[in-house]
């Protein structure tokens, strides 16, 4: 039997349960925790789902192997290339290498060194460039120019949307009935995906994107209704610098309840809670959810609240605790 072909368009409940069952090879079902401390301070149910335990550390790898895998043999042949600062690179890299296959991955030169680390240790070439996004850009078009590498972006694809809402369609399962469903939104593939799948299974639920204050384009989009790319954004949240595109920001602008917005400090003070009560390790992307949460407690008032901690690649040295 053939590999289903690339998703290219809206993915259907279809698409993404046929993407659930093509990556079970290559990724983890994560678990789902609960802590009691963090519901008694917010006065409601937190379930968070976490995919910092999943393959190279983050949901990522769950759209990466997707799209990998729903290549024709003929793109496949030279490879896969892509640009990020992080855990997108890591999630081809590990994709590539169980396909057996080359992956080029473009990466700033800010990017950290845990995530450029990660990708050497998958067999992945790393091409630093300056960081910005035409410099990205321009240096990923000579890679696929002079290797003949399939571009996989790392979010604007819809085989690569319909891999990282399988996230959400395990907590679902998981837990269900839930109320609201948070998840942090960079460029918007874990968010549009996870607003996808929950419009397809659990309408009643209402998801909410959490975003940096100081890197809040999808906040001014959302709210403008027009595509509004940030310029210059600082925060943190490292995995969260990307603005959103056009297919992340169409599926975000229609099944997307809300998206609210957290200052650098109360992102730390989510990110030591998590560390400090549930024992386990987050990056600072991770921590927006139950920021923004912390800053807005009457939405989630005695409510079942989902929650995806995206990603564990946490960059120790960048990390200044008061």
């Amino acid at each position: 039997m053939s590999s289903p072909k690339p998703i290219l368009q809206i993915p259907s409940l279809t698409d993404i349960e046929i993407s659930h069952k093509l990556i079970q090879p290559f990724i983890h079902q994560t678990p789902v925790f609960t802590n009691n401390y963090l519901n008694e301070l917010v006065e409601a149910e937190l379930f968070f789902k976490c995919e910092n335990f999943q393959k190279v550390g983050a949901f990522k790898m769950r759209g990466a192997s997707n799209a990998v895998n729903r290549l024709e043999l003929s793109d496949l042949k030279s490879g896969v290339a892509t640009h990020s600062s992080g855990n997108h690179a890591a999630a081809l890299a590990l994709a590539a290498k169980q396909k057996g296959i080359p992956a080029f991955i473009v990466m700033p030169s800010t990017a950290p060194p845990i995530k450029k680390n990660a990708v050497k240790s998958y067999g992945g070439t790393i091409i630093e460039c300056a960081p910005t996004l035409e410099a990205r850009e321009s240096t990923l078009h000579e890679v696929v120019k002079n290797t003949g590498a399939t571009f996989i972006h790392p979010f604007d694809n819809y085989s690569v949307i319909a891999g990282q809402s399988t996230a959400a369609l395990e907590l679902l399962r998981q837990t269900p009935q839930l109320d609201y469903l948070f998840a942090p939104v960079g460029g918007g593939g874990l968010l549009s995906g996870t607003a996808l799948i929950t419009s397809y299974l659990s309408p009643s639920t209402l998801v909410i994107g959490a975003e940096p204050l100081g890197a809040n384009d999808a906040f001014i989009s959302f709210n403008n209704g027009i595509l509004t790319p940030v310029s210059n954004p600082k925060t943190i949240a490292d995995g969260l610098l990307t603005s959103l595109s056009e297919k992340t920001f169409s599926i975000i602008r229609s099944k997307v309840q809300n998206i609210l917005l957290a200052d650098e400090t109360t992102i730390l003070e989510a990110l030591k809670l998590i560390w400090e009560r549930m024992k386990i390790i987050i990056e600072p992307s991770s921590a927006l959810p139950l920021a923004t949460i912390l800053l807005n407690k009457s939405i989630v008032k005695n409510k079942k609240v989902g929650i995806i901690l995206s990603g564990g690649n946490a960059d120790f040295n960048a990390l200044k605790f008061n």
